[in-house]
Parts: C-alpha cells; sequence; structure tokens
C-alpha cells in the first residue's frame, strides 16, 4: 500500500510511532528524497510514503480509511488509542460492531484514515457477514451476501 504524504519525515516518524514499525527503505530520484518504506517486523506488512507532490494526481484521501488492519484482541485497540493520544492523533473511541466485532479509526497527519478492527474469529471462522449502516445507530448484520464470488479451494 502506499500513501501520499506532505511531510515526509513527520510521516515516517508518526507511523513509526503509532504501529511500532521501522523505517526500512528510503526512494531517491534525480538526487531527491521522494518517498520510504515502513514495516512492521510483527505483523509482516509495510506501508510505502509518497510526497503528494510527486504522485501521478497529487491524491487527497482526507476521511476516507484506506486500509483495515485485523488487531489480535480488543484490548490492542485500547494501545492503538494511547499511542494515538500519545501522537495528538484524532481518533474514534472503541466502536462495538456486534459481540465479536471492534473498530478505532486514527487519522494520520494528512486527514487519511486508518481503520484498526478486531474481529474474534474462534466465535464465526469463515463466516460472512454484511454491515448495512444508518446515519444514526449501531449498523444492522446482514448474513446472506448481494455479490457472488468464486468459490476458491472448493469451499
Amino acid at each position: 500500500m502506499k500513501i501520499p504524504v506532505t511531510d515526509l519525515q513527520l510521516s515516517v516518524d508518526w507511523y513509526c510511532r503509532l504501529m511500532d514499525l521501522t523505517l526500512t527503505y528510503e526512494f531517491i530520484e534525480n538526487g531527491e528524497l521522494r518517498g520510504a518504506a515502513v514495516r512492521s517486523m510483527e505483523g509482516g506488512f509495510s506501508f510505502a510514503l509518497r510526497l503528494r507532490q510527486h504522485c501521478s494526481s497529487t491524491p487527497h484521501l482526507d476521511g476516507f480509511d484506506i486500509v483495515a488492519l485485523h488487531m489480535s484482541s480488543r484490548e490492542s485497540l485500547s494501545v492503538v488509542q494511547e499511542r494515538s493520544e500519545m501522537l495528538g492523533a484524532d481518533y474514534t473511541p472503541v466502536e462495538d460492531r456486534g459481540p465479536h466485532e471492534a473498530v478505532v479509526d486514527v487519522t494520520d497527519p494528512d486527514g487519511t484514515l486508518l481503520r484498526f478492527y478486531w474481529v474474534d474469529l474462534a466465535q464465526e471462522p469463515g463466516a460472512f457477514l454484511a454491515f448495512a449502516f444508518r446515519d444514526d445507530g449501531p449498523p444492522e448484520f446482514i448474513r446472506e451476501p448481494r455479490l457472488r464470488a468464486p468459490s476458491v479451494l472448493g469451499r
């Protein structure tokens, strides 16, 4: 995943502190530092950060949740909130979405949302669930998909 940012140093610092990431690459083009990659050694995922003015369309993702990261426990959402508080980042309260799922949204320095969620997979491993959101109140849960997807590996 590549995320457009306005201040590369600020964003590298922020993402590393929020998620305990390590700087793994820098991308220099024509002598100018234009991007970086940070990685979670524990989670095995990476983010590339690129200066917005050097992206093909100078995208602005204000308020859009570009990624949803599964957390190992509901309690780990509190750690995300604590780190967000330490960084002065905007974040939501833990929002329960049924008895076995919860989410927290965090806004990065450029206004892009990162969603952190927990699902107790032991309760419903591999079960389908749709969320029907309204302007007020919690989402409605729907068990039947509207879309068709091909079966994988005979499931």
